[in-house]
C-alpha cells in the first residue's frame, strides 16, 4: 500500500481544508493516507468539524503558525521529520504556502520519493512590497527545484506560476481543479431558502446579497463596501439586504465602515454576521453572492454559491474566469463602474437571476466535485510514482 502524508498549513475554513479531507477520506484503498496541519489564528473559524463530519482524524501540529518565526518554524519542521520517519510515506503532499516549505524541506531531507506541492493561491502579488514579494519568489523557485510535482489548481494559475513569476517550468505543473461535496447545496433549497431568510427578516421582495470570506485585506472588502454604498444611494436601499459574512484582522475597520454606511438610513442595510458553519442553507437564502479580492486560487465561495444556484459577480482575478460560465451563472468585471453596473443590473431584473440560478448547479457539480478531483489526484500520483519504479 503506498502511504501518503498530506499536509495543510492549519484547520481554518477554506479550501484546502475540504480538499485536504476529501483526499484523505476518498482515495482507494490503493493508498493510506496521514493528513496533519496547524491550528486556526486568530479571528479564523476552526474547521476541524470539517474533518470530524467526514471521520477524518488529523494530527495536529500547533508550531505551524501563518506568520514566519524562526523558533515555531523549527519546531514544526522537527514534528514534521518525526511524522516522516515514523510513518515512512512513499509520497509528501503539501498544501500552500508554510506547509509546503517546512513539509517539503523535511520530506526532501527525509528522503521521501515522491514530494507535490498544491498552490491553492500565492503570494506573489498584492500581499506584500517588492522586496518582501522578490524574496518569496525566490523561496517557492527553490522549493520547486526540491519538488517532484507541482499542481496548481487552474489554467490562469499554471500560467502565472510558469510564465508570468517563472517558479518552474510549465512541464513540472499538473493543473487539477479543486473539489467539494456539493450535493448538500441542492438539498432542501425551498425550506433553507425560507428559514434562512425568515431568520435575518428578508422578504421576498427584497434582494439579499453576501460576500463571504475572511476580512483580511487581500479580499478587498473596502472596493465592496464602496460598491454597495454607490447602489444604495442610487436604488431603492429599503429592497437591499447585504450580508458581510466572516471574520478577520479587518473586522474593526470594515465595522466602522458598515456603520458609517448605514447611518445614512433609518434602518440596518448591511448586516456582519462573522462566521456562518451551515453555509448551503445561509447560500439558498442569497440572490448574489460576491468576490472583490485582489488575488485568489480558486474562490470556495463562487463555486459554492453556483451549487446553490445563486448567481455571482466577481473582480477578474486568480482562477475565476476557470470556475464561471461568463453571462450565463455569473459576471467577472475588471472594474468599479463595471461592477456596479452588473451588481445593479442584477438586482433590477430578478427573471436573469432566475435563468443564471437554473444554470449554476449544472455548470458546477461534475466539474468541482470531490470524486472528479480524487479520479486525477490518483492518476497523478500513480504517474509520479511510477517514474520513480515505484508501482502502486
Amino acid at each position: 500500500m503506498i502511504r501518503i502524508l498530506r499536509i495543510i498549513n492549519r484547520f481554518n475554513i477554506g479550501g484546502p481544508t475540504y480538499n485536504a479531507t476529501f483526499l484523505t477520506r476518498y482515495m482507494s484503498d490503493d493508498f493510506e493516507t496521514l493528513l496533519i496541519g496547524g491550528l486556526p489564528e486568530e479571528g479564523e473559524a476552526d474547521s476541524l468539524y470539517i474533518t470530524k463530519e467526514y471521520g477524518v482524524e488529523p494530527l495536529l501540529i500547533p508550531e505551524m503558525k501563518r506568520v514566519p518565526n524562526l523558533k515555531s518554524d523549527r519546531e514544526a519542521y522537527k514534528k514534521i521529520k518525526s511524522v516522516i520517519e515514523e510513518f515512512r510515506p512513499h509520497i509528501v503532499h503539501t498544501h500552500a504556502a508554510k506547509a509546503g516549505a517546512i513539509g517539503r524541506k523535511a520530506a526532501k531531507d527525509c528522503g521521501v520519493p515522491v514530494i507535490i506541492h498544491t498552490f491553492h493561491g500565492h503570494v506573489f502579488h498584492s500581499y506584500f512590497g517588492k522586496a518582501k514579494t522578490w524574496l518569496y519568489k525566490n523561496i517557492e523557485r527553490n522549493l520547486a527545484g526540491r519538488s517532484t510535482g507541482i499542481i496548481a489548481i487552474s489554467e490562469v494559475q499554471k500560467k502565472e506560476l510558469s510564465k508570468d513569476f517563472k517558479i518552474c517550468k510549465a512541464e513540472k505543473i499538473k493543473v487539477i481543479p479543486l473539489g467539494f461535496d456539493l450535493s448538500k447545496f441542492q438539498e432542501n433549497l425551498a425550506e433553507n431558502r425560507k428559514a434562512t431568510r425568515d431568520h435575518y427578516r428578508i422578504k421576498e421582495d427584497e434582494t439579499a446579497i453576501a460576500i463571504i470570506g475572511r476580512l483580511a485585506p487581500i479580499k478587498n472588502h473596502a472596493f465592496f463596501l464602496e460598491v454597495i454604498d454607490d447602489i444604495l444611494k442610487t436604488s431603492n436601499a429599503e429592497k437591499i439586504k447585504v450580508f458581510i459574512v466572516g471574520n478577520g484582522e479587518m473586522y474593526a475597520e470594515i465595522e466602522a465602515k458598515v456603520l458609517e454606511i448605514n447611518s445614512k438610513y433609518g434602518f440596518q442595510p448591511i448586516v456582519m454576521t462573522s462566521w456562518i458553519k451551515d453555509i448551503p442553507a445561509f447560500n439558498a437564502g442569497m440572490d448574489i453572492i460576491c468576490l472583490t479580492s485582489k488575488n485568489e486560487g480558486t474562490p470556495v465561495s463562487l463555486i459554492e454559491a453556483q451549487a446553490a444556484g445563486v448567481p455571482v459577480i466577481t473582480t477578474n482575478v486568480g482562477g475565476v474566469q476557470d470556475i464561471i460560465d461568463q453571462k450565463n451563472t455569473g459576471f467577472v468585471v475588471n472594474s468599479f463602474a463595471e461592477y456596479v453596473e452588473k451588481l445593479r443590473f442584477l438586482i433590477e431584473n430578478e427573471k436573469k437571476r432566475q435563468e443564471m440560478s437554473q444554470n449554476g448547479w449544472a455548470f458546477v457539480k461534475e466539474k468541482f466535485h470531490y470524486t472528479r478531483l480524487v479520479k486525477d489526484m490518483e492518476d497523478y500520483y500513480k504517474e509520479l510514482l511510477k517514474q520513480k519504479g515505484i508501482e502502486c
